[in-house]
């Protein structure tokens, strides 16, 4: 029989994996949603090409999740199968997508952190983890000059462009501190040379969105407290809504195939 919720059961590596594979679907899903919807078609093409990259960068991950969880699950169960509290990317990821500023914003804060992060892993003891950072990194650089280039744009444009880019800004910044977030799994697993940094990463990371954000006349927020929590599973009420919408057809019809 067919189930329609499965909890995954794997070892620190696995849910490693596994939250790295989360960030990528729910950001891959979110661009997903401009498709058809983007200011230009230029845009919609990109957008839906990020989101391609995201979504694959995903199943690789998710595959690999599985094959070290060994409970004969697949990339599709991992993505359709979980419900929201068995979920572990960022809040930052899960967040709508608002209007075009907010799209670009956020992809620009991730992209920062993602492009230096999968070029680390790229040196990783695992050796899987290593050759799916070889090409996400490229996807991820790509990203990140996308992001910066709308973000410059809308923030240094008019009167308008820049009052909404800068309230994308302030509204999302707060979840930044996620990204730099380690667990004691994690960090075990930064010891023995499997997983990437995030404090090593935070420079970089710093550099990139403060170049970004002086060129499109945007001031960076300033906050003593940040919002977390998304690693451990608790969520925003818009990652259930995002996944009842996703995760429908698997859940009505258990095991369908086309």
């Amino acid at each position: 029989m067919q189930t329609t919720s499965i909890v995954f059961q794997g070892s620190p590596l696995a849910h490693y994996v596994l939250a790295r594979a989360d960030d990528a679907l729910v950001l891959g899903h979110r661009l997903s949603e401009w498709c058809g919807h983007a200011p230009i078609l230029e845009e919609d093409l990109a957008l839906t090409n990020i989101a391609l990259d995201l979504i694959g960068q995903a199943r690789a991950l998710y595959t690999y999740a599985a094959e070290l969880e060994g409970r004969g699950h697949d990339e599709d169960d991992l993505a359709y199968l979980r419900e929201d509290r068995q979920f572990h990317n960022l809040l930052l990821l899960e967040q709508p997508n608002g209007d075009f500023a907010v799209t670009c914003v956020r992809l620009l804060l991730f992209s920062a952190f993602a492009e230096p992060y999968w070029r680390l892993m790229r040196a990783s003891s695992d050796a899987q983890l290593a050759a799916i950072a070889a090409k996400a990194e490229k996807e991820c650089a790509y990203h990140v000059r996308h992001a910066s280039q709308w973000v410059i744009r809308l923030g240094d444009g008019t009167e308008e462009s820049h009052r909404r880019t800068q309230d994308a800004l302030d509204t999302l910044w707060v979840y930044t501190g996620e990204l730099f977030e380690t667990s004691a799994d994690e960090q075990a697993l930064i010891a023995q040379g499997i997983a990437a940094d995030p404090q090593a990463i935070l420079p970089i990371w710093q550099n990139t969105v403060n170049a970004v954000l002086t060129e499109a006349t945007l001031q960076a927020p300033s906050v003593s407290w940040m919002q977390t929590g998304g690693r451990r599973g608790l969520h925003s009420e818009h990652l259930g809504h995002m996944l009842a919408e996703m995760q429908y057809l698997q859940r009505t019809y258990p095991g369908a195939e086309w």
